[in-house]
């Protein structure tokens, strides 16, 4: 019996026994790919990434049987934002008081200014809204955990959410490599650099391993800063999500109303408000990691490379650029900010 079928119908999950077999591949290719993350010891391998290209490999090298989409389609979907909704227990509103109004001035002002800079570049690179939209996404908030979020909103092809996922980790990894060396050669202290690593990185696992790369005050520094960029995930999605209904885009009807971004804040302002215990947060941020890494190997299950690769090299330009734009400006606010 083959693993998957390229033809079969798109079924929507109606039940447990109709959904086990998707969520079991998917659950599968989760767990291996932490447990390799955990192997290494490295920051840079991120288990949502590895699971995604390991979700591209089965799929393009073996059909897949029609009786994981349902499962496949549930990850896609329901897993994923109740683990955006669990990404707020990593937060508090008391850390992004922490950094203080100069530099939440200078992460508000990067992820604005990056996120337009990237749509519009986009525009003249001739790529598709959603594209753009979802690198732009992904390089001014936090990486893959904004481009999935986001899509929720822009309604991209599976192939554009791969392609973003790829653009992110490709240069948030050359940075996390680049900017400790960079520190010494351009002035910057422990706050500053910290900062510039926040307000820049794309992941939070980046950030936090440039930021530790320079000692302990400069990680807490970049950590509460990426964090802090991370709240702002809430109020984009909101802002897309009207600006969307009200151009009527969204793939034949208006874009549907990110209420799973409530949950996000509600999970913040838990956090901030209850003494929690340490063990019931590191579950629920375990829970969290678990559910993005499934729903990204569930992309990566319905990614087709050729469509991939018929996107050509526009989209990685546009990466490159987006990344170029929001580590400068991020540093020029920062070095104006001291």
């Amino acid at each position: 019996m083959p693993i998957l079928s390229q033809t079969g119908p798109v079924a929507r999950p109606d039940g447990l026994r109709r959904l086990l077999p998707g969520l079991a591949l998917v659950l599968g290719l989760a767990l291996a790919a932490m447990v390799l993350q955990r192997a290494t010891g490295s920051a840079a391998l991120s288990p949502m990434v590895v699971a995604m290209v390991a979700g591209i490999a089965l799929r393009n090298l073996a059909p897949l049987s029609p009786a994981l989409t349902p499962g496949i389609a549930f990850a896609m979907r329901r897993l994923l934002r109740g683990g955006i909704v669990l990404l707020g227990f990593r937060l508090t509103f008391g850390q992004v008081a922490e950094v203080g109004l100069s530099g939440l001035a200078v992460i508000a002002v990067t992820l604005v200014a990056t996120f337009l800079f990237t749509k519009a570049a986009g525009r003249m690179l001739g790529l598709d809204r959603q594209l753009s939209e979802l690198i732009a996404a992904g390089t001014s908030v936090c990486g893959a955990s904004a481009v999935l979020a986001v899509n929720t909103v822009t309604r991209g092809r599976d192939e554009d959410v791969a392609y973003a996922i790829a653009c992110v980790t490709i240069f948030g990894t050359l940075s996390m490599l680049a900017y400790p060396l960079l520190a010494g050669p351009l002035g910057l202290d422990a706050a500053a650099y910290g900062l510039w690593t926040g307000a820049s990185l794309h992941e939070v696992a980046q950030a936090v391993g440039a930021g530790f790369a320079r000692g302990e005050a400069a990680g807490q520094v970049a950590t509460i800063a990426k964090l802090s960029r991370v709240i702002l995930l809430a109020p984009l999605i909101f802002a897309l999500g009207a600006y969307a209904r009200a151009k009527g885009q969204g793939g034949g009807g208006a874009a549907p109303v990110p209420w799973f971004v409530l949950g996000f804040v509600a999970a913040i302002a838990v956090n901030s408000l209850l003494p929690l215990p340490a063990v019931a947060l590191e579950g629920a941020q375990g829970v969290s990691t678990l559910l993005l890494t499934m729903a990204l190997a569930a992309m990566g299950l319905e990614t087709h490379v050729g469509r991939l690769r018929a996107k050509g090299l526009r989209p990685l330009a546009l990466g490159a650029l987006a990344w170029l734009f929001v580590s400068g400006l991020a540093l020029a606010l920062v070095l104006l900010s001291r």
